[in-house]
């Protein structure tokens, strides 16, 4: 079950708010993947990847799961995901178990408990800068409309990524998601340390996080970086990310 049509104009309404009180671009991508997982169809997982240096970095997620399954492509080095990433076009996958494709990367889906995908490229002046990735754990969960809500969203969030890289000093977006993937790297450290101090999952650890987040009325990104510098003495390090080289 899927949000009506008439549903789907408030939660694009919804996506151009986040541009307006959230600018930077990290945290942005953080809020659409959250919101996209919620609006497209039920119990569903997202996130965003892009290129680091030829290479598929994960910028923002909807949960750990999301970022796990991402990953599980990219040890496979095939996927919906990536494929969409090389072609531009959008992939929809009915059912996980039924698939012929990627066969290096489909068992370890289906036992993560991925029934259904779909990827969606996000384009910006003709190129495509990053794919949003949707899991479910029933099959077909983005058949007919829920395919074209999200091919709608996909679309609303490349305008709006537009219109967040030309209201930044830095127009580059590729620079833009390089911070939103140091972002996403203190992010993880974070998520490290709570889940050995409270011996917990990646998922409990990260409701850990957004909760403090929400309490405190501070960004993910703020309240992570925090946690690791108390721990560590020192401000978290983002990593070093360089600028991705042109293709």
């Amino acid at each position: 079950m899927t949000v009506s049509d008439q549903d789907l104009t408030p939660a694009l309404t919804r996506l151009l708010a986040l541009l307006v009180d959230t600018p930077p671009v990290d945290e942005f991508l953080t809020r659409a993947v959250r919101l996209a997982a919620d609006v497209i169809a039920p119990a569903v997982a997202g996130g965003i990847t892009t290129r680091r240096d030829h290479h598929p970095v994960t910028v923002a997620a909807s949960d750990p799961f999301a970022a796990r399954v991402d990953e599980l492509q990219y040890g496979a080095g095939e996927g919906p995901c990536l494929e969409a990433m090389e072609t531009g076009q959008v992939l929809q996958v009915d059912d996980m178990a039924a698939e012929t494709r990627w066969d290096r990367y489909r068992p370890h889906a289906i036992a993560h408990g991925v029934a259904s995908s779909l990827s969606l490229p996000l384009i910006v002046e003709e190129r495509t800068v990053a794919v949003l990735n949707l899991y479910a754990r029933t099959s077909a969960a983005f058949a007919g409309q829920a395919r074209r809500h999200g091919e709608a969203f996909a679309a609303q969030c490349s305008a709006a990524l537009v219109m967040a890289w030309r209201l930044t000093d830095q127009a580059d977006p590729q620079q833009q998601l390089l911070e939103a993937m140091a972002s996403r790297s203190v992010i993880d450290q974070a998520l490290g340390i709570l889940m050995a101090q409270q011996r917990c999952s990646a998922d409990e650890a990260f409701d850990l996080l957004r909760t403090a987040s929400q309490h405190r009325n501070r960004k993910l990104h703020d309240v992570a970086a925090d946690i690791v510098t108390k721990v560590c003495g020192h401000p978290a390090a983002p990593g070093g990310f360089r600028l991705p080289r042109e293709r």
